[in-house]
């Protein structure tokens, strides 16, 4: 795999930690601003609204700026915002660079992913992309629980402070090791003259793409089958405190474990989704589901509750890779804007299933009812990845055959490729990405 993978995969775990860190560091935060646990919260949900506010609008720029120069501006948001906090003098400035800092989240992993496949040959994309959210991963099973120990031993600000100089290793990394390709032409590139006229042009067909039913189909099977994790991952301190019976400072170790069954679940998922997609993606859902209703019940048994929080992390993040891929796959021609949205449709997830989660433990269900609201929530993902390859299987075989091997036109009436295996029908790589991937593996464009 090419090096430049390594420096997208060390921006992830950036912004890996950043995003989760915080859970660990509210008692610390409230008590040094002064207010309650509960506002100190206004930090981890300010945080996902900036993701799904900055997806789009970064994105929609990226298709001006060309994918390299992009990330390196993102890398640089994500380091401000992360110096704002650590300095911040109180809580609302605080709060502000907790936002300005997500706003590089999305874009990051959307234009990532396109980045990191077309740095492959069109078979390897989903294990590229799987690559690249490893730092996502290993962030929850490394950077999470140090950067807690750091900021409770030597201050929460200490913690912010180092999560900014992960990004600044990050900025260096794309820059030194990522190729220019695709996004907007180069200045002073013979493709340059005339880009202004264009912008319009692609910004619409990244539009476009939304137009594709299985691109909405993709972002639905996001939203509820990672909505399905979070709803036991935010509860699971009650959880696992109440009903397994664990002592409150063995929740960061359950949270590490959960970390791990991600980090396997991840590279398993991109390594089989560039053979089968469906079939992994189905396999995966089902596979949660079982483990998510289960867990109401192994939940009182701390053993039990372990393993299955670890099936979990593990199951749940197998669906990431081909979720992105097939995103990627159905928007070929203009994948800059659905790619990012996708990633904001992850913490759309989250934060339905926090909501839904909270109305159950409300209701007086129990800790181990938000479960069932996960479970319900992936069950509600296999229905739209039903719904998914039912419309494939409607297709025209003449139109298949005339369009086998080509890229699908964002927006257009040509259905899309077959993804099952993914292997055999995977798009030609768009205008954006072919020298990329006809020197694969190589860092040169």
């Amino acid at each position: 795999m090419p090096l430049a993978l390594l420096a997208l995969a060390v921006g992830a775990f950036g912004i890996g930690t950043t995003e989760f860190v915080i859970m660990g560091l509210l008692p610390e935060v409230a008590a040094d601003f002064g207010v309650s646990v509960p506002t100190a919260g206004y930090l981890a949900s300010g945080y996902a609204v900036g993701v799904l506010l900055g997806a789009p609008v970064f994105a929609i720029l990226g298709t001006r700026i060309p994918h390299k120069r992009m990330l390196m501006l993102l890398m640089g948001l994500f380091v401000l915002g992360n110096l704002i906090s650590a300095v911040a003098p109180v809580f609302g400035v605080m709060l502000a660079g907790r936002v300005v800092a997500s706003l590089a989240h999305g874009a990051f992993f959307g234009i990532g992913s396109i980045v990191a496949a077309g740095l492959v040959a069109p078979h390897r994309k989903a294990a590229a992309i799987s690559l690249m959210f490893t730092g996502l991963t290993v962030a929850n099973v490394v950077g999470v629980p140090l950067g807690t120990l750091l900021g409770q031993q030597a201050g929460w600000r200490v913690t912010f402070a180092a999560v900014a100089a992960l990004g600044v290793l990050g900025l260096a990394g794309v820059a030194a090791l990522v190729p220019r390709q695709g996004g907007a032409p180069e200045a002073g590139s013979g493709t340059a003259r005339g880009a202004g006229q264009g912008t319009g042009s692609r910004i619409r067909s990244e539009l476009a793409a939304f137009r594709n039913v299985q691109v909405l189909l993709a972002m639905g099977m996001t939203v509820l089958g990672f909505g399905g994790v979070f709803a036991a991952l935010t509860y699971i301190a009650p959880m696992m405190t109440q009903a397994a019976g664990y002592a409150d400072s063995s929740v960061t170790w359950l949270l590490v474990l959960f970390g791990v069954g991600m980090v396997a679940g991840n590279l398993v998922g991109g390594r089989f989704a560039d053979r089968a997609l469906l079939p992994l993606l189905f396999t995966a859902l089902i596979a949660l589901a079982v483990a998510l209703a289960v867990f109401t019940l192994t939940a009182h048994d701390k053993v039990a509750a372990a393993v299955t929080l670890a099936l979990i992390g593990a199951f749940g993040f197998a669906t990431v890779p081909p979720l992105q891929k097939r995103v990627l796959d159905q928007t070929a021609e203009a994948p800059t804007l659905a790619s990012a949205m996708n990633i904001g449709a992850f913490n759309l997830g989250n934060a339905l299933a926090a909501w839904l989660g909270g109305l159950v433990l409300g209701a007086g269900f129990g800790p181990t009812s938000p479960n069932l609201v996960g479970a319900a929530l992936t069950v509600g993902a296999l229905v739209l990845a039903t719904a998914s390859a039912l419309l494939e299987r409607r297709r025209p075989t003449g139109t298949a055959r005339a369009h086998e091997g080509s890229p699908v036109r964002a927006g257009s009436a040509s259905p899309a490729p077959s993804l099952s295996p993914a292997s055999s029908v995977s798009p030609a790589p768009s205008a954006q990405s072919s020298a990329a991937c006809s020197s694969a593996g190589t860092g040169n464009v």
